[in-house]
């Protein structure tokens, strides 16, 4: 009896011990429970952080965006009915300058003398007037230019035939003023391409028509008399 008395505290403090190893659940300690409110405290807070920061953000972008495209637009749209570069640089269109007629541009052929002696050599003028109102550009080089000599039919003399250079003369005529041009005729024959002749013009008192040409253009009849 005494044997069993002894054996069953201890079986009971075995069996105790058993269940507060397996079978009984700790309760947290407080130093966990200030722990754990810390950390979710800590978890809340960034949360809300991220969430008014994400707010913040985009409302800065949508609210540059606009502000930029209205600047831009308010600086490069152009005046309306104006552009200005092409206002900076039009230059007002200048009225053209009339042109001379030159159907008023005209020749004119004279001797220096109207009968001439045996010894004296003709001096035949052309001259070019410019009867318009207005300057007028004229060629009168030696291209243009032709000395004609002729007696009824016959071509005697020409300045074309024998001439050596052949050249243009651009001069503006004045209106109502004229240019004038010398050849001094040595009485003698020329056919076409410079051949040589050997016949003379008639004396004796024949009479003879000088012409004086430019281009298209043709003086009336010069007469004179050669003795």
């Amino acid at each position: 009896m005494g044997r069993q008395g002894n054996s069953s505290p201890r079986n009971a403090a075995s069996a105790s011990g058993s269940r507060g190893g397996s079978g009984a659940t700790r309760q947290p300690s407080a130093a966990v429970y200030r722990r754990r409110r810390l950390f979710v405290g800590t978890a809340l807070l960034m949360a809300m952080a991220l969430t008014f920061g994400g707010f913040a953000m985009a409302g800065a972008f949508s609210g540059t965006e606009p502000a930029s495209s209205t600047d831009g637009a308010t600086e490069t749209a152009p005046t309306p009915g104006a552009s200005p570069s092409a206002t900076a640089g039009s230059e007002p269109t200048p009225t053209p300058t009339p042109s001379c007629n030159q159907n008023l541009v005209t020749v004119s052929a004279s001797t220096d003398k109207a009968a001439y002696g045996p010894e004296e050599n003709p001096l035949l003028t052309l001259k070019v007037t410019n009867g318009g109102t207005m300057p007028c550009e004229v060629n009168i080089g030696t291209s243009q230019m032709e000395f004609l000599v002729t007696s009824g039919a016959d071509r005697i003399f020409s300045s074309k035939d024998c001439q050596a250079t052949s050249e243009d003369l651009v001069k503006t005529i004045a209106a109502g003023a004229s240019e004038t041009a010398n050849f001094p005729w040595a009485r003698n024959r020329t056919l076409e391409g410079c051949s040589p002749i050997e016949a003379k013009p008639g004396a004796g008192g024949a009479y003879y028509i000088f012409t004086a040409k430019l281009g298209s253009r043709a003086s009336p009849k010069a007469v004179f008399q050669l003795s």
